[in-house]
């Protein structure tokens, strides 16, 4: 009897039932984008700060700069009036290599990582030694010249040149990052990230050795290749290898990665390290250990994965707000109308049912028995609904992967410098580097853009089948209650 009835419900009125499962289908639909693009956003966050942390790593712990430390100390780049090669018109040209912590950052003690290994609850530390490498090359004019024509007071006219050199001075600068890496603690920090993109990795071996080994992006912007020679702190280094990050959507850490005594050594910096990577023994351990640390190296900044993650800037950021908040509303709001409409056509059906459940009352139907082939009927109406619904969902994901929006991703740890003017001679000029802020300093910042994918997983479709049939029953519920209030005597009369 159950089935006579829910069959002749959906067949003879097509159109109640067609309402009510496309209602529920928006709103189950609506439910699988939204679930599927937060935990898209999610995944997204986690490689972002993956590509900044390594794999494992639950704690870095720094030491920030003092005022007029970082990015090779306070007197930035320094030539003095001897120095550099004077050409038979007088112009001067000056060239220097500079190899030091990035502004923002300093180095501490090594032995501060037997510090933190000795702390309980730590399974493993490692140390690492990151580094700028700035060159600088210039050439300034003779501006004690013979006075020429714009000149006033007997003074030369200032130079009309500047960085590509039209007439004036003419300078540039080029720098990137360098990480020194423990090769007793590959397996943790920068490198346990990365894939081998040619040639070899480093090895026990190469501890104080003149090798270096690439990240093969910026190898293949600065046209190097493994066998060829990078200078770095004034040193030439044998490339043996080059690395990319195991994540398509992640850059590496560093540019140019050395052995740390080798990078301690070119930067003059023996026994000093800037970074400690840290991996607790479990996810419940990481805040004590965190406050152990703390009072251990009083000193030092102690991180942890959610401290990064609150440093996160970018439209992932505003993207993974904007789902978290409208999203859900909308489906919130979304949902309360499907169901509101489920159960406002589930009573109108009732309503236009009366002669029906009264003569089903008049020959024994039980109120429980009425209510629950009502219920039935919209559970069924809403399951059908919720099955369009998971389709159109599908779709729409599958829309969204297809595009692949990416999404920029920007944790800064510091602050960048800028350049200061030269001066009006080649002491001058001197005088005005070696006093203001470095050229191509730059903060301790790290990038990624990070490729959006929407995954769908079995718990979001049992959501959105759970949520159908919740509608269904709710609807089910208020609409048998209203037909199992009807009396046999009045709903017969009411029709007659």
């Amino acid at each position: 009897m159950f089935t006579t009835y829910l069959r002749r419900e959906l067949v003879h009125r097509r159109k109640h039932s067609l309402i009510i499962a496309i209602g529920m289908a928006l709103a189950i639909a609506l439910v699988v984008v939204v679930n599927a693009v937060s935990a898209g956003v999610s995944a997204a966050q986690s490689t972002a700060l993956a590509s900044v942390y390594g794999v494992g790593t639950d704690i870095t712990v720094t030491q920030a700069a003092e005022p007029g430390e970082g990015g090779g100390g306070p007197g930035g780049f320094s030539f003095g009036a001897d120095e550099g090669t004077t050409a038979e018109d007088g112009t001067t040209t000056l060239e220097q290599t500079q190899l030091s912590t990035a502004r923002g950052i300093t180095s501490f003690d090594a032995a501060d990582l037997d510090t933190v290994l000795a702390v309980d609850g730590v399974e493993d530390a490692t140390a690492t030694l990151s580094l700028e490498s700035t060159s600088f090359s210039g050439e300034i004019p003779d501006f004690g010249q013979t006075p020429t024509e714009g000149s006033t007071g007997g003074m030369p006219a200032p130079p009309s040149g500047g960085a590509d050199g039209a007439g004036g001075s003419s300078f540039g600068v080029d720098s990137f990052s360098v990480e020194g890496i423990d090769l007793g603690g590959a397996a943790l920090g920068p490198l346990s990230s990365v894939e081998l993109a040619d040639g070899r990795t480093f090895e026990s071996t190469d501890g104080g050795a003149d090798v270096a080994v690439l990240d093969a992006s910026y190898a293949e912007s600065a046209e190097l290749a493994v066998g060829d020679v990078i200078e770095v702190g004034g040193a030439e280094l044998e490339i043996i290898g080059t690395v990319a990050s195991t994540s398509a959507d992640a850059a590496t850490a560093s540019d140019v990665y050395l052995p740390l005594d080798t990078a301690q050594t070119l930067a003059d910096l023996d026994g000093q390290v800037t970074t400690v990577y840290v991996q607790a023994t479990g996810s419940d351990a990481v805040d004590a250990v965190q406050a152990d640390l703390e009072g251990a190296l009083p000193e030092a900044t102690v991180s942890t994965q959610s401290d990064l993650a609150s440093s996160v800037s970018g439209s992932l950021g505003t993207a993974s707000d904007l789902v978290a908040s409208l999203g859900t509303w909308l489906s919130i709001i979304v949902l309360l109308a499907a169901f509101l409409i489920a159960i406002l056509f589930t009573i109108s059906g009732v309503t236009r049912r009366t002669r029906e459940f009264g003569t089903l009352k008049a020959i024994g139907w039980s109120n429980r028995r009425i209510v629950g082939q009502v219920a039935g009927e919209s559970v069924v109406q809403s399951l059908l609904g919720g099955a369009i619904g998971i389709a159109v969902g599908l779709v729409a994901v599958l829309v969204i992967n297809l595009a692949a929006p990416s999404l920029s991703t920007t944790s800064t740890g510091g602050d960048a410098a800028a350049g200061g003017a030269p001066g009006g001679t080649a002491e001058g000029m001197a005088g005005g580097m070696g006093g203001g802020p470095g050229f191509g300093q730059q903060a301790t910042t790290v990038a990624a853009d990070v490729t959006l994918n929407a995954p769908v997983t079995v718990g979001i479709l049992a959501i959105a089948v759970g949520l159908a049939v919740i509608g269904g029953v709710l609807a089910g519920a208020i609409g048998g209650w209203r037909a199992a209030r009807l009396r046999p005597a009045e709903a017969l009369r009411s029709v007659a």
